[in-house]
């Protein structure tokens, strides 16, 4: 029975869908309504089986933690940012001094041989 609504949430969601297309010759607020109807129509459903109710539970579990984060400050997620720049202008930095330093040995090595 549950892959039977799981089977019909699917082409609620379709429905919604083909909907959307068929309805072409109306304004487009009643095509984007099909649309979410299916949508809706295939969530309520969905909600009714084991699969749903195990998801919804995550996405309030989900939600419920991203609750409890703790965010930082403006003043941190600044200092944290300018942080980063200069840390990743110290290491172009770097990496263009041994690009620059490879560079020298090969064209020593070239002349070298030739």
């Amino acid at each position: 029975m549950d892959k039977i609504k799981l089977i019909i949430s699917v082409l609620l969601v379709i429905a919604g869908i083909v909907g959307f297309y068929f309805l072409e010759s109306h304004a487009l607020i009643f095509r984007v309504l099909a649309v979410l109807a299916g949508i809706v129509l295939a969530a309520l459903l969905f909600r009714t089986t084991p699969s749903g109710q195990m998801f919804y539970a995550f996405v309030g579990e989900s939600v419920a933690e991203a609750k409890r984060v703790v965010w930082p400050s403006r003043k941190e997620t600044i200092q944290t940012t300018v942080a980063v720049f200069v840390l990743v202008l110290l290491v172009a930095i770097f990496l263009w001094v041994i690009d620059t330093g490879f560079m020298w040995l090969v064209k020593a090595l070239m002349e070298r041989s030739a």
